[in-house]
């Protein structure tokens, strides 16, 4: 207090009693406050860094202060009522109580270290930070910011912990100081590390003090994992089905290719194939030449006498249900089987119906026949 009580109110950081203008609040992603002009978003924000180290002194040396501020282990930082309390409607209000109680007022800012309470207090003067600062107290910051409702700060620190100083250590400890902050797109953000990174997260140190403190947390996060996990086996199943019906699309591809043009040593009776034709373009084709080979030549062709046959005969009704024209189609037993078609039963008819639609739907075309 002997110090503060020693300054002169004449002095030339409060010229005639007023003191210098404050620069503008910082966005984001503001920088160091001790470069030349503060960046935000990429952009430079043309203030002077003379009133920035004016204000930085006004709280260095205490020029006028009249409030003192009592932090954990004893410690007394040294403010200005007016500031505190245009800065925060919280500390307005807790200099209020303490008001016509002698020149000096006094408010309490305990839980967190003496050094992130001056970065705070500083933060209120001039709107900057030093960045090693920042990288040390963004965690308490971001707490005293929402305590006392100073919304740029809290912005700032925010902004720091999502590019960079949230780790797979601290994760569990932000993602709670988040819920209780309100900070919803960094809630979100670590919700997202952890279900990205559970295993490690559930092995660390915050996790176990959770799983005390937070019992119902831990079973919200572990019931999320879950339904994570579940999502994404559905995701590699949906994936999975697309690249069966996107064979089969291929193979239907193939077939006509097969019967229509020919391929290296197979196709229509009425072609002769070309010694140096040029290899096929459907990866399909040469499996679907040998099971044709196969279907020509066996014996047990009915459907339920050989597997090989069996499919040959599914492949191929499944090509006239998406064939547009049997008549004029050459590949073999397509009419039959679009003949066929009206004398299946509902049951089976429905079975194809829902496969045609999924082997459109995983190629991206209408509902309308292509071949």
């Amino acid at each position: 207090m002997g110090k503060a009580d020693s300054i002169s109110e004449g002095s030339p950081l409060l010229a005639n009693g007023v003191p210098p203008v404050a620069p503008p609040l910082p966005g984001p992603a503001t920088t160091s406050y001790r470069q030349k002009g503060l960046v935000k978003d990429g952009r430079c924000s043309c203030v002077n860094a003379a009133v920035r180290d004016l204000w930085d002194r006004l709280f260095d040396e205490a020029c006028g202060a009249d409030v003192t501020i009592n932090t954990d282990n004893g410690g007394i930082l040294y403010a200005h009522a007016s500031i505190l309390g245009m800065s925060s409607p919280v500390m307005k209000g807790m200099l209020k109580q303490t008001r016509g109680r002698g020149r000096w007022q006094s408010i309490s800012i305990r839980g967190v270290p003496l050094d992130a309470v001056r970065v705070f207090i500083r933060f209120l003067y001039s709107s900057c930070y030093e960045q090693e600062d920042m990288d040390e107290f963004a965690v308490p910051l971001l707490v005293l910011s929402h305590v006392f409702v100073i919304p740029h700060l809290k912005r700032v620190c925010e902004h720091h912990l999502e590019h960079g100083l949230l780790t797979i250590d601290n994760v569990i400890d932000v993602f709670q100081l988040a819920l209780l902050c309100d900070a919803p797109r960094l809630t979100l953000i670590c919700h997202r590390m952890i279900l990205k990174n559970f295993k490690a997260v559930a092995n660390n140190e915050g996790w176990k003090a959770m799983k005390k403190s937070h019992p119902i947390l831990e079973k919200e996060i572990l019931e999320s994992v879950t339904e994570a996990d579940t999502r994404q086996k559905q995701r590699v199943r949906r994936l999975n089905e697309k690249k069966i019906y996107l064979e089969l699309y291929e193979a239907m591809e193939a077939l006509v290719h097969i019967c229509r043009d020919g391929c290296r040593t197979i196709g229509p009776y009425d072609k002769i194939l070309k010694e140096d034709q040029a290899p096929c373009k459907y990866e399909a084709c040469k499996g679907l030449e040998l099971l044709v080979r196969h279907f020509a030549g066996c014996k047990l062709r009915a459907p339920g006498g050989c597997t090989h046959c069996k499919r040959m005969w599914q492949l191929l009704e499944l090509h006239s249900r998406l064939c547009a024209d049997s008549d004029i189609c050459r590949v073999p037993l397509c009419r039959n089987f679009k003949d066929r078609i009206k004398k299946q039963s509902k049951k089976d008819e429905m079975k194809w119906r829902i496969l045609v639609r999924k082997i459109l739907r995983a190629k991206g075309i209408g509902k309308a026949p292509f071949f």
